[in-house]
């Protein structure tokens, strides 16, 4: 179970996510695929690497010895392994090749280090916050965590803002980033949190806290957690030891060694019972009593009994992806839908979920790939598959690594390969 995190230590760097758009395309030339990533692809000669677009206008030459992919309208760069700097989409330097790291920008600011020091440099690559801090965070709203040095012994964190202003006085021993207006802090060993102000809203007092995420904290300590609403009151007892991240408003909870469920305004929907759960996907979550596995719904109403397994070693098991969950009984692997009704009977030896309408799966000791009805997409006849990801899948057949698109078709180490599927179709 994945517990929900207490932050015990700064956090150094933090990077977004960014929905990165992929396409794989042909290329009759080699006989290989390129894969684009927001339409950039990277070039090399297997020492040096640079970029180019879809339609094959090289935008970097094969300069860098190191590249990361694009995130949004940017990328790490290394000419060597301590000069790091930050390319656009266009090509252009954004920041020069002259720190030893960097990350991707927040706030309008780049962090960067240099010489073992952490400073900021801004969107044209100018350096607007001095590389004075030996520990610091990227910013996230608006704010940077950052290590004071009080002497040659002592140090002690605070904030600065995106033009390097300390916003409070050094006071704490530890500090987390701003999310939804606050953040943690930690005096000696208790946590506590402030707003933007520096506002003390909750007294440094807890041995356990967890960050605000829509409005509700854990604080407590290690005899026992309560749920705290955005008005910083608890609402409930200290009972709870452990906590899962909030999904479709509920909050797993672990309570006497058994787990539940909370509802954002601390009322235990789903009693602690279980031996096990899982998230919310489609209002449906595993859950599992003893040995066995079965599955739930947000009221704690049993979609599936209480009467599966979980003893093969591939997969995900009794989640939803593309609206049926893969479920086990007697050594064999089916699928269910979300009414708990069993749709594609337990053939299968090991499986993985449905990624992209297919599920890669193992009958008689081979992989195949099968569609949500249960036909059979491609047959079985790989000695391992890959879940589709991107509109692509990895097989391996007669101990050679091949790549198929959505389709069934090879496109990429097709050398002497048979046709999987008749993908003409």
């Amino acid at each position: 179970m994945k517990h929900l995190p207490i932050i015990l230590a700064l956090m150094l760097s933090f990077v977004p996510l960014h929905a990165q758009h992929i396409e794989f395309v042909d290329d009759e030339e080699c006989g290989c695929e390129l894969k684009f990533i927001d339409g950039i692809q990277t070039t090399g000669n297997g020492e040096f690497f640079g970029f180019r677009t879809a339609d094959g206008t090289q935008i970097v030459p094969n300069i860098y010895r190191y590249v990361d992919e694009f995130h949004g309208d940017y990328c790490k760069v290394f000419l060597d392994d301590h000069q790091c700097g930050m390319i656009d989409r266009e090509g252009n330097t954004i920041v020069p090749c002259i720190y030893d790291d960097l990350d991707y920008p927040s706030c309008g600011r780049i962090w960067a280090i240099r010489d073992g020091r952490i400073g900021y440099v801004d969107m044209h690559g100018r350096e607007v916050i001095p590389f004075t801090y030996f520990r610091a965070s990227t910013f996230s709203e608006n704010c940077a965590c950052v290590y004071i040095q009080l002497d040659s012994f002592f140090a002690a964190c605070t904030f600065i803002d995106t033009l390097g202003r300390q916003l409070f006085e050094p006071v704490y021993q530890n500090v987390t980033p701003f999310n939804e207006g606050y953040a943690l802090v930690r005096r000696y060993d208790r946590w506590g949190m402030i707003d933007h102000s520096g506002r003390e809203v909750v007294t440094p007092q807890y041995e356990v806290m967890t960050t605000n995420v829509n409005g509700n904290f854990f604080a407590g300590d290690n005899d026992g957690w309560a749920l705290f609403d955005y008005k910083f009151y608890p609402l409930t007892d200290f009972v709870y030891t452990d906590a899962t991240p909030k999904s479709e408003n509920r909050i797993g909870v672990k309570r006497n060694g058994k787990y539940g469920f909370l509802d954002p305004t601390g009322r235990e929907v789903i009693p602690c019972i279980y031996d096990e759960i899982g998230r919310f996907v489609m209002g449906r979550t595993l859950a599992r009593k003893g040995d066995s596995y079965g599955i739930i719904d947000t009221l704690g109403n049993i979609i599936l009994p209480f009467e599966y397994e979980n003893r093969t070693p591939k997969g995900i098991k009794y989640m939803y992806y593309d609206s049926l969950a893969m479920v086990e009984k007697d050594g064999k692997i089916g699928f269910v839908d979300l009414d708990g009704k069993l749709v594609i009977p337990f053939y299968f030896e090991e499986g993985y979920p449905f990624s992209e309408g297919l599920a890669c799966v193992k009958y008689n000791g081979l992989w195949g790939y099968i569609t949500t009805t249960g036909e059979v997409f491609m047959p079985f006849v790989f000695q391992h598959a890959s879940p589709y990801q991107w509109g692509r899948a990895e097989v391996v057949y007669q101990g050679n690594v091949s790549r198929v698109d959505r389709r069934g078709k090879c496109v990429k180490n097709c050398k002497g390969v048979i046709a999987w599927r008749n993908w003409e179709e």
